[in-house]
């Protein structure tokens, strides 16, 4: 697969525990709970770690089929996205990966979630008769399909990243995995664009969260981390879940300050974020929790008002905070 057919990597994770994503069916969880295709960290491989159900695994995986049908999970959104692509991950799934997945969608309302039977996770077990009949009555089969049946690659490192593209233009809120017939996924990644409903004009409002439809467009650098995981809910967990960029080479070998203690250094790294909302801005805060020996020395917020993203290239931008010493561990400015 190009890189072309790859842009969508570049948008929103909208299903991860972190961005609110939840498991609310599987019809199976023999070897391991379906919770973990959500998990934000990468895989983990347990030499000689067993359950008293089989092999630990850290992924969502069913038993081997004995009845007819196949295996599926319903994963409901945080907000509700239009999905541009996914990314099945089958790591250390070498003898036991599903060999083929499928994906629907649908847009529910609240008296739709209110039909999902109570989600009890836990290793070992499968859905019952009456939890079976209770999700019927949302005929999650015929929802939209939105990827068609495709066949994966096994666990191993150069096949476990499984790329899959969607077309699909509408907003969707839940997501039905289909497994044809049975075995194991480490990860499901979904990328895409949330799609809020209006904010209350009266009320503070994070105006660049991604919860709140806020994203990232474009950026100078993403050695380390990508800019669009400062956006993202809740406090990093670590340096890996920030923003950070690769050391520039045009640093001089000495460096000099001005008098307010800025580093005087050719350029600087940026990147671009559209704003869930148009508003007025009434506080910033930078965060850089987990970042002590390469926090940035100092930061500028820009803002425009523009009607498209291609016009961001412009020279109608206007300081909102001027330029700032930032402090290792938390700064709030």
């Amino acid at each position: 697969m190009n890189i072309t057919e790859l842009d969508f990597l570049e948008l929103d994770e909208v299903a991860s525990e972190k961005s609110g994503g939840k498991i609310l069916f599987a019809t199976d969880d023999w070897f391991a709970a379906a919770e973990n295709l959500l998990k934000d960290g990468e895989p983990e491989w347990k030499e000689d770690v067993f359950t008293e159900f089989g092999k630990w695994m850290d992924g969502w995986e069913t038993r081997r089929k004995r009845c007819a049908g196949h295996d599926w999970a319903i994963i409901g959104l945080n907000q509700p996205s239009i999905i541009r692509g996914f990314c099945a991950d089958t790591a250390y799934f070498t003898g036991n990966y599903a060999p083929r997945i499928s994906i629907q969608a649908a847009r529910l309302n609240e008296n739709d979630i209110k039909l999902f039977p109570k989600r009890c996770r836990k290793v070992g077990s499968a859905a019952t008769a009456q939890e079976f009949k209770e999700v019927s009555r949302l005929k999650t089969e015929n929802w939209e399909t939105i990827v068609p049946m495709t066949e994966l690659g096994s666990g191993y490192p150069e096949t476990r990243h499984n790329y899959i593209t969607s077309t699909s233009t509408s907003t969707w809120t839940h997501l039905r995995l289909n497994l044809f017939p049975d075995g194991g996924i480490a990860r499901l990644r979904v990328y895409g664009t949330i799609c809020c409903n209006p904010l209350n004009p009266d009320a503070l409002t994070d105006l660049v969260a991604q919860e709140n439809g806020g994203t990232c467009i474009d950026y100078s650098n993403a050695h380390y981390g990508h800019p669009k995981n400062i956006i993202r809910c809740g406090k990093g967990v670590n340096m890996a879940d920030g923003w950070e960029t690769a050391r520039r080479l045009d640093r001089p070998p000495i460096i000099e300050v001005d008098n307010s203690g800025i580093l005087q250094v050719p350029g600087n790294e940026w990147a671009v974020f559209k704003l869930a909302h148009v508003g007025l801005i009434d506080s910033i805060i930078i965060d850089t929790t987990h970042f002590k020996g390469n926090f940035p020395d100092n930061a500028k917020v820009e803002g425009i008002l523009i009607d498209s993203d291609d016009e961001i290239k412009n020279d109608r931008w206007k300081t909102v905070l001027s330029t700032k010493k930032v402090r290792i561990y938390k700064r709030y400015i």
